[in-house]
């Protein structure tokens, strides 16, 4: 494979959180205000955020990714993690709670985002040779209790960042380690292909944050393919509401059928494929079709996701050869590609992924 391609001055990290705006606008025209109004709140802080987001990158620029000093140490290569609490505000990063090392803390969300930034920081290390998300060891930070009924988590191109929720819809977002790791990836394509977050792209986007995200959380619970439930989320919903996840990799568009929520809108395959403007194209929502293509390559291959299928993923996605607004097909040719460079012409691992993406409708030759 190429070497890993720098981030260039002209990338933008994006502001992405993980509980789509589609579901939340859904949420916020609920007719019973204790609902709706978090709801309401967190499009606000959302919308907020993503502003300042974007002046801060166009004010400060940004910088490229370093590579890995080749004088350090394999063995020194250890995650940097701080975490912080915001005490119910708005401000970033919030006071320090605890540090690299530290003691655990009393507050359970604290323990559980030190836990998950440790569990993205090992999958990468350790089954991709990649030191933390940029591949020089950059720092992990973390703010637990951000703002008041906050219904979202999110990766602001420099830091991790989890609400609360209301209670009613949303449990505590430090939860579901599939989470952390899917907005933590966000910063890996950062600094690697750094797709455009619009259209299918965008949907690429995601749909590697999901993908990345299952197998940390499958990682840190030694599961097989056959072993795992292939939802992103699971746990976050209160039992009230009629759902199992945000979304679901083995069957997109049943995460979630609900009287507040809505159904879940995403679909399996390019026949069902939505045009929209919203959500910057349905990046949340059309990422349900790469996200279905490598479950199908996942469970044809067999044994543990993060091996040979997360490993063609990984491959493609740091190889250089992804342009920034690379649609569904062009992935799947790269894929291709990738499986081809690692295992060989003609190898299983090739022909299982021309098939899991001709089975969603996209040709990957």
């Amino acid at each position: 494979m190429k070497s890993q391609r720098a981030r260039s001055p002209q990338s933008h990290p994006v502001f992405c959180t993980i509980v789509p705006p589609h579901l939340l606008d859904q949420v916020s025209r609920h007719g019973d205000d204790l609902f709706s109004r978090p709801a309401r709140r967190t499009l606000e802080r959302d919308a907020t955020q993503r502003t300042r987001r974007q002046i801060t990158t166009v004010r400060h620029g940004l910088l490229a990714a370093a590579p890995a000093p080749a004088d350090v140490d394999p063995a020194e290569r250890k995650p940097q993690r701080t975490i912080y609490d915001a005490q119910h505000t708005e401000q970033l990063p919030g006071t320090k709670v605890r540090e690299e090392g530290g003691a655990p803390s009393q507050d359970a969300s604290v323990n559980r985002a030190y836990a998950a930034l440790g569990a993205t920081f090992e999958l990468y290390l350790s089954v991709y040779e990649r030191w933390s998300i940029d591949g020089a060891g950059l720092p992990l930070n973390a703010t637990v209790h951000y703002g008041e009924e906050y219904n979202n988590a999110f990766w602001d191109g420099e830091q991790m960042v989890f609400g609360d929720g209301d209670g009613e819809v949303f449990r505590d977002f430090t939860l579901p380690v599939d989470v952390i790791g899917h907005e933590l990836t966000h910063g890996v394509t950062q600094y690697t292909a750094n797709l455009e977050y619009f259209g299918q792209s965008g949907a690429l986007n995601e749909s590697v944050s999901d993908v990345f995200g299952s197998l940390i959380k499958q990682h840190s619970l030694g599961q097989s393919t056959q072993e795992a439930d292939w939802l992103i989320g699971s746990g976050l919903f209160t039992d009230q509401v009629e759902g199992e996840a945000l979304r679901s990799m083995k069957a997109p568009g049943t995460a979630y059928d609900d009287d507040v929520l809505g159904k879940d809108p995403q679909p399996a395959t390019m026949d069902d494929y939505v045009n929209t403007s919203s959500d910057n194209g349905g990046v949340h929502i059309n990422s349900g079709i790469p996200n279905h293509a490598f479950y199908k390559l996942a469970v044809d291959l067999g044994g543990n996701a993060w091996e040979r299928a997360g490993q063609i993923w990984y491959d493609t996605l740091t190889g250089g050869t992804l342009q920034a607004d690379t649609d569904f097909a062009a992935f799947a040719k790269a894929t291709a590609e990738a499986a081809e460079s690692r295992y060989g012409d003609g190898s299983d691992e090739v022909e299982a992924v021309r098939k899991c993406w001709s089975e969603v409708g996209v040709e990957a030759a």
